[in-house]
């Protein structure tokens, strides 16, 4: 199997940033890929994960991602910017292709997604995986 293009997952510390990230080693083991994991910059104490500072509780995702077997990179959000703007460009600048979460919603809201997972899906240029937590 040839190595395919990076799979990038945007991560927040919910259940459904969790089922995201779960899924996204699922891929880059299943297309030989590198994972690259886009996460909000810390706040408080961090750790460096990858040669990248990560907030304390990025820590066992780091572990999650170390013991995964899958190649993996770290990328934090750029200060002020927008989620899904930088979801959707870090994408495009690696040729990837895109995990995002979904989070449960009401039947209405269920039409029109998270916000955030909307401006993802309707911004990317590349394919989009849509995981929603169980």
């Amino acid at each position: 199997m040839s190595i395919g293009n990076p799979v990038v997952v945007g991560y927040v510390p919910t259940p459904q940033g969790a089922a995201t990230l779960a899924r996204g080693i699922v891929e880059a083991r299943h297309r030989d890929a590198l994972l690259l994991v886009v996460f909000p910059k810390p706040d408080g104490g961090s750790v460096v994960v990858d040669g990248v500072e990560v907030d304390e509780a990025m820590d066992p995702v780091a572990r999650l991602l170390q013991d995964s077997g899958v190649r993996f990179g770290v990328r934090p959000l750029t200060a002020g910017g927008s989620v899904p703007e930088d979801v959707v460009s870090i994408a495009a600048e690696v040729d990837a292709d895109l995990g995002t979460g979904l989070r449960n919603r009401t039947p209405v809201g269920k039409l029109i997604l998270g916000s955030n997972a909307q401006r993802i899906l309707l911004g990317a240029t590349c394919p989009v995986l849509a995981v929603k937590a169980q």
